[in-house]
């Protein structure tokens, strides 16, 4: 295979290899090196380098390898002939090809990189040879005046030499005329610097000047003039300590004043209080009008014109005290420490920082409390965002200032300002809970005494005990979303843990769960003692307490927990134990106010009748039916709020045994038997069981209906046994007792109970009956009169 692009000869590339090698020195300077010469070099430069290469191994020799110092042409084309094939051999051919082009190339662009490096050489030296013969004739002239200096000063030294002695007395009488004509001019200088505004000046002058006025003060012309500079002075001096005490002195004016002074003696103590009084005088009217607007809202404030008086919302007062009180008292604590600092030490004066930290101390203490006096005058809900970003404004700027006064933890003191805040809020969070649950407490009892018509809906205790515990629930699950603004992560002081710790714990679960809890107990408790309290309330708080005692105080507190990312949560032991009494007292309480009316309907109906002239019975006493009636609408009552509960077993004619059995065993034991009737009743109650009336009831609705009924029973005994009974009288009470057996024993837990109780009744009654054997009507004639 043929290519058009010529080879260029061997030798010429030698040749100009070895050229550039001898312009670049790479040869120390022979010329003329051989092309088989340079290669061998090359190569043999190559093998050292592989030698002293650490690490490297030695290459074993390869005639056929094309890039081998040993390589052989004839062998590498006898043996490439031999093994390869025609196109192998023309592929290798144009690759031999392509390497000796891209060779060429390279070499090419080597030359001409080269070649215009020389041409910019050339043309620097070319340059350079220029400047140099400019250069040489400024040196000749330079050359030439320094001569002439030279001369001259030779010349002016030989006529100075006998005269030198004349001049440097001449010299030192003139600066000493100088001087003196400076102090004798003195006091004139100094009233003109002072005059011209130039206390600095002045300052510079009379201490150049007082130790030599103190040296010859006892000269009478320099005693004078000391005296005068002196009062002078002293003038400067009660004008620099009037502008210490001017408020509108600042910045530049007040440094040179402590500076001056400081010059003139005055001590750095003094110099420091008076710094400090005259920032304070600055300061102060921010903090007063922080203060009234504080005073203003807590009602402090009486019998002064306040029309004019704008109050400020939290951030307008907080933005005040930062970009005026706090910004004031950085600047005033900047240039007191650029002030009073030690140049040489580069720290603050001795006592300096001291005085500083007190001062700072006394004034941010003060900022503090009216921050929080302020502050902790909202207590609105709504508006308790805007409480959280003053507060966090308030933090974040107290903390920046804290840094410029060192030893002084004002970042600690704003955090317990915004902990103080915090628990004012709660307090007033607790507040309004307590109020939400009086109006929500107010609509249940209105709710019930509400007057109902014949029309009208019938009350529903579930659906107000339902409507009373959501809203419990609901206000307190607000509060809780309220409180949780304070603990936003962008908020500079949220991320503390000593206030999350103290605002969760201590405020949010002790302040307000647990208190609004312990309140709830509170409340329910007056109800159980008070007099005038509807009885369907007392059942409706008891039903409401046992809710909150069984499910409403768990779920709060994981809320809590959950909301506020509390550890453990609150022990509600004793908030639930107390809840449960409550809830007791309150059922024992509805249970005692309705046997009070019931026993007082049964006792006015025993005792404003006549016992021993009344007619023979013909229907049951309308008393009676209505004991019945207002039985079965507690009953009602009771059963929205609380299940059946469980009854003992009955049988299943309890309802129609009683009159006949019990009639015909009172009848014969006054007639067949000669047994005193007094001891038999005796007999049986040795055997009967004994009923506890005030036994507490369990919370359900046969329970309650079995200790209002108990009473009541209990009170037509005593009742019965101070009444004498006629025939008749006997006879209606019979007919009445067996009224209430038929429709009483269904409400109790044992109808054993109503039987013992009506039995003792009609038994007293049996008695305290004039007519002797007692005459008792028929239970078939009971049947039919109770029937009707």
């Amino acid at each position: 295979m043929e290519t058009n692009t010529p080879r260029p000869p061997a030798g010429d590339g030698g040749r100009a290899r070895a050229k550039l090698s001898q312009f670049y020195g790479l040869d120390n300077g022979q010329e003329g090196e051989k092309v088989g010469q340079a290669v061998a070099k090359k190569s043999s430069l190559r093998s050292a380098v592989r030698k002293l290469t650490p690490g490297s191994h030695p290459v074993p020799s390869n005639p056929y390898d094309i890039n081998s110092p040993d390589f052989d042409a004839d062998l590498f084309v006898a043996k490439l002939v031999g093994e390869a094939s025609l196109s192998q051999l023309m592929a290798q051919e144009g690759e031999v090809v392509r390497q000796i082009q891209g060779l060429d190339s390279d070499m090419q662009t080597l030359v001409y990189e080269n070649y215009n490096k020389f041409i910019a050489a050339t043309e620097t030296i070319r340059k350079m040879r220029v400047d140099f013969r400019s250069m040489e004739d400024e040196m000749e002239q330079l050359a030439s005046s320094m001569s002439s200096i030279t001369t001259f000063s030779s010349q002016i030294s030989d006529k100075l030499r006998t005269r030198r002695q004349d001049v440097a007395r001449l010299s030192s009488a003139h600066s000493t005329l100088q001087k003196l004509q400076f102090v004798l001019e003195l006091p004139n200088k100094l009233t003109e610097s002072i005059q011209e505004g130039r206390p600095g000046q002045a300052v510079e002058d009379w201490l150049r000047a007082e130790r030599a006025l103190t040296h010859y003060k006892d000269m009478a012309s320099f005693a004078g003039i000391q005296e005068d500079c002196e009062k002078i002075m002293e003038e400067l001096k009660t004008s620099l300590g009037a502008k210490l005490a001017d408020p509108k002195c600042e910045g530049e004016q007040l440094g040179e004043a402590v500076d001056l002074l400081r010059q003139l003696g005055t001590p750095s103590a003094q110099l420091c209080d008076s710094y400090l009084k005259h920032c304070a005088a600055a300061l102060c009217p921010h903090l007063e009008l922080l203060e009234v607007q504080a005073n203003i809202l807590s009602g402090e404030v009486e019998g002064k014109d306040l029309s004019s008086v704008v109050i400020m919302d939290p951030l307008e007062f907080v933005d005040e005290g930062c970009n005026k009180f706090l910004a004031e008292l950085c600047l005033s604590a900047t240039g007191f420490t650029n002030t009073f600092t030690n140049t040489g030490t580069g720290s603050l004066e001795q006592g300096a920082g001291e005085k500083l930290g007190v001062w700072v101390e006394e004034l941010v203490t003060r900022y503090l409390r009216v921050m929080e006096k302020r502050l902790s005058q909202e207590r609105n809900q709504a508006e308790c965002p805007i409480l959280v970003r003053s507060l966090d404004r308030f933090h974040r700027r107290l903390t920046a200032t804290s840094r410029l006064v060192p030893g002084l933890d004002m970042a600690r003191a704003g955090l317990d300002v915004v902990l103080a805040v915090s628990r004012e809020f709660c307090k007033a969070a607790t507040v309004q809970l307590e109020e939400k649950l009086h109006e929500t407490m107010m609509d249940a009892r209105q709710a019930i005494a509400q007057p109902r018509k014949g029309t009208d809906v019938a009350l529903n205790l579930q659906e107000i005990s339902t409507a009373l515990l959501t809203a419990i629930a609901d206000s307190v699950r607000n509060t809780f979303n309220t409180l949780q603004t304070f603990l936003d992560s962008e908020l500079s002081f949220s991320v503390k843990t000593y206030f999350r710790t103290t605002f969760c714990i201590s405020m949010v679960q002790d302040s307000v769960l647990m208190t609004h809890f312990y309140h709830i107990v509170s409340v329910c408790s007056k109800f159980s003692s008070g007099r005038s309290v509807p009885p369907a309330l007392l059942l409706l708080l008891s039903r409401t307490c046992l809710d909150l005692h069984t499910s409403t105080t768990g779920y709060l507190a994981s809320l809590l927990s959950e909301q506020f990312q509390l550890l453990d949560q609150a022990n509600l032991v004793t908030v639930n134990t107390a809840l449960a009494n409550v809830s007791q007292a309150l059922l024992d309480s509805y249970v005692q106010a309705q046997a009070a009316d019931l026993s007082l309907m049964l006792r006015k109906s025993v005792e404003a009748r006549d016992w021993l002239s009344t007619v023979e019975p013909r229907s049951v006493r309308a008393v009676m039916k209505r004991v019945v009636e207002d039985v079965t609408i507690i009953d009602e009552q009771v059963g929205q709020l609380y299940e059946e509960g469980q009854r003992k077993v009955r049988s299943s004619d309890s309802s129609r045994t009683f009159g006949g059995h019990r009639s015909r065993s009172v009848f014969s034991s006054y007639n067949s038997s000669n047994l005193d009737s007094s001891l038999a009743s005796n007999i049986q109650k040795l055997f009967s069981e004994k009923i506890d009336y005030f036994a507490p009831v369990t919370p359900s609705k046969v329970s309650v209906l079995t200790g209002i009924i108990k009473l009541g029973l209990k009170t037509l005994l005593e009742c019965v046994r101070l009444k004498t009974f006629g025939r008749y009288g006997l006879q209606q009470m019979q007919v009445d007792c067996h009224y209430l057996q038929l429709y009483l024993w269904r409400f109790v837990e044992d109808e054993a109970v109503v039987h013992h109780l009506l039995d003792e009744v009609l038994g007293s009654a049996l008695h305290r009956s004039l007519e002797q054997p007692p005459q008792l009507m028929e239970p078939s004639v009971v049947e039919v009169i109770c029937d009707k």
